[in-house]
C-alpha cells in the first residue's frame, strides 16, 4: 500500500497511529507530496488531498476516517473501530469531534500566516471550536491502554496543537486531557509518527 501524506498533517498522523496501533505500519509505503503544488497526487485523488492510500489492487481511498476504517478491517476489525452499539458511537463521534477541531486548527494557522495582509473573520471562531473541542474531550475517558479511534483523534489533535503552537499550553484547566496526553506521548505509534516539516527541496 502507499499511503501519500504531508507530515505536517494531524489526518495524515491519525492513519499512521492506526496503521502503528494495527501491526500494519511496515505494509505501507510514504509517499511524501505538496497537496498544494503536487500534480501527481489531483491525478490520483480529485481533491488533491492528504491523506490518499493506494491499496495493492490500485483502488484509492480518501478521507483519514475511510482509510482508518479500512485498516481495521484489513487487522480484522473492531479494535480501533469497535463493531456495534455504544462503544461503537463513541468512537465515531469522537473521531468526528477530533477532525472537527484539527481541522479548525489548520484554517487557524493558515488564518494566521495571512493576518498581515488578510485577516480573516473566521478566526474566532476557529479558535472558539478548537477550545470547546478540548474542553467536551476533558470530560471523556479516554483510555491511556487500549486505543480506539477516539483516543487515536485525540492524541493527533493535541499533538498537532503542541507541533503548530508550542508557545500555547493548552493545559490549564485541563488536567484530565494533560494526564492523557503525558502518558501516551511516548507511546510507540505516537513517537513514530511525530509531525515534522517538509523535507527540504534538493539544490539544483
Amino acid at each position: 500500500m502507499q499511503l501519500w501524506l504531508a507530515f505536517t498533517s494531524p489526518f495524515a498522523r491519525k492513519v499512521r497511529v492506526a496503521a502503528h496501533e494495527l501491526g500494519l505500519a511496515g505494509e505501507i509505503a510514504l509517499v511524501e507530496t505538496d497537496p498544494w503544488t503536487d500534480p501527481r497526487l489531483r491525478a490520483v485523488n480529485p481533491l488533491a488531498k492528504v491523506p490518499t492510500l493506494i491499496l495493492d489492487d490500485g483502488e484509492i481511498l480518501y478521507e483519514s476516517s475511510a482509510i482508518c476504517d479500512h485498516l481495521d478491517e484489513r487487522a480484522g476489525g473492531g479494535r480501533l473501530v469497535p463493531r456495534s452499539g455504544r462503544e461503537r458511537r463513541r468512537a465515531l463521534r469522537l473521531q468526528g469531534l477530533t477532525d472537527g477541531a484539527a481541522t479548525a486548527a489548520g484554517r487557524l494557522f493558515a488564518a494566521e500566516r495571512r493576518a498581515a495582509t488578510q485577516p480573516d473573520p473566521m478566526t474566532p471562531r476557529f479558535e472558539h471550536a478548537i477550545a470547546a473541542s478540548l474542553d467536551a474531550l476533558e470530560t471523556e475517558p479516554l483510555s491511556t491502554g487500549a486505543f480506539t479511534m477516539a483516543e487515536v483523534g485525540a492524541a493527533c489533535l493535541l499533538g498537532y496543537l503542541d507541533f503548530r503552537w508550542p508557545e500555547r499550553d493548552w493545559r490549564p484547566g485541563r488536567p484530565a486531557l494533560s494526564a492523557f496526553w503525558a502518558a501516551v506521548a511516548s507511546r510507540p505509534s505516537i513517537v513514530e509518527t511525530a509531525h515534522r516539516l517538509p523535507a527540504a527541496a534538493p539544490r539544483p
